[in-house]
């Protein structure tokens, strides 16, 4: 019985030290001076402006006008 512990016990050591070994790096190579994420578009390209970079600058500024605390209260 005790035997049969002992052989139990070995059995699944091996199998976890063996387990390990199975596994691989999984990081992507990287090659110097290319980038290999998603190409990124220009902000005006999106659907309200489309492509119109001054439409999409005007845009920006009136965005950051109305969050101006001192135009919005009129101070």
């Amino acid at each position: 019985m005790k035997t049969r512990i002992v052989l139990i016990a070995a059995a699944a050591v091996l199998g976890a030290g063996l387990a390990g070994c199975g596994d691989r790096d999984r990081a992507v190579v990287y090659k110097q001076g290319k980038y290999q994420g998603k190409e990124d578009t220009q902000p005006w390209s999106n659907a309200p402006f489309s492509g119109d970079k001054a439409k999409w600058e005007g845009a920006l500024r009136a965005r950051n006008q109305a969050q101006d605390e001192s135009r919005r209260t009129g101070n």
